[in-house]
């Protein structure tokens, strides 16, 4: 007896295919996608399964849609933030398995953040520094759940600060991940206050456009926690 292939459901089929267009460059950012009745009658299905796959479109921040007399599906332009969503949740899940452990984690992470340091020194902004500072927190007084969100929204703003999105796109999920600090829960006396002070001796060597001195930082910072948290 042969076994039978099982043919995933028609929305599936067609969302499939828009965003094969999509990502292929077929469908520009800003450009319109056909009506639903032109899709019906050009695929052979219900609008109500045309609908479903436009959905799953947009969940996946590929397309936008808007009401109106102009309206309708437009390919999205791509915001490294929102596709970071996307891959958010298999950075989580990777975490969490036995295939992926915390040395892996900070292995990738030493990979992005060295040289993303060196790139931020030489094409920050000011505005990235204002955002920097921004990310700051005070370990004398700020709780457990303010400095790893702190500390995230830091390197965040380090990768932006790059102008490279696909920094910026990789490292989000990353450091929403458990990396280190969420799973460990007896942290050395001190641990906290290191973190700050790297974050702000980084903060001086990007200020300064110190590429050599940011990417020496960057890097004792990852010694730092993978000792730590060993």
């Amino acid at each position: 007896m042969t076994g039978s292939t099982v043919r995933p459901p028609a929305y599936q089929q067609l969302a499939d295919d828009l965003r094969a267009d999509i990502t292929s460059g077929r469908l520009q950012p800003g450009e319109r996608l056909p009506p639903e009745p032109e899709l019906c009658v050009k695929i052979g299905v219900s609008r109500s399964t045309v609908r479903e796959a436009l959905r799953l479109l947009a969940s996946q921040h590929l397309i936008v849609t808007t009401r109106g007399v102009t309206g309708g599906s437009f390919v999205a332009h791509p915001d490294a933030a929102k596709l970071a969503d996307g891959l958010s949740t298999g950075f989580a899940l990777l975490a969490h398995s036995a295939h992926v452990g915390l040395a892996d984690l900070l292995e990738l992470r030493r990979a992005l953040e060295v040289p993303a340091a060196g790139l931020a020194a030489v094409r920050r902004t000011d505005a990235h520094l204002t955002e920097l500072r921004g990310t700051l927190f005070d370990p004398a007084i700020d709780d457990i759940d303010t400095m790893l969100a702190a500390h995230a929204a830091f390197h965040r703003a380090v990768a932006k600060s790059t102008g490279n999105p696909l920094f910026e796109l990789v490292g989000s999920p990353l450091y929403q991940a458990s990396y280190g600090e969420e799973v460990i829960g007896g942290l050395p006396e001190g641990y906290w206050n290191r973190i700050d002070a790297d974050h702000r001796t980084l903060l001086e060597c990007l200020a300064a456009q110190d590429a050599e001195g940011a990417t020496r930082v960057a890097a004792q910072h990852l010694d730092f926690i993978a000792e730590t948290v060993r």
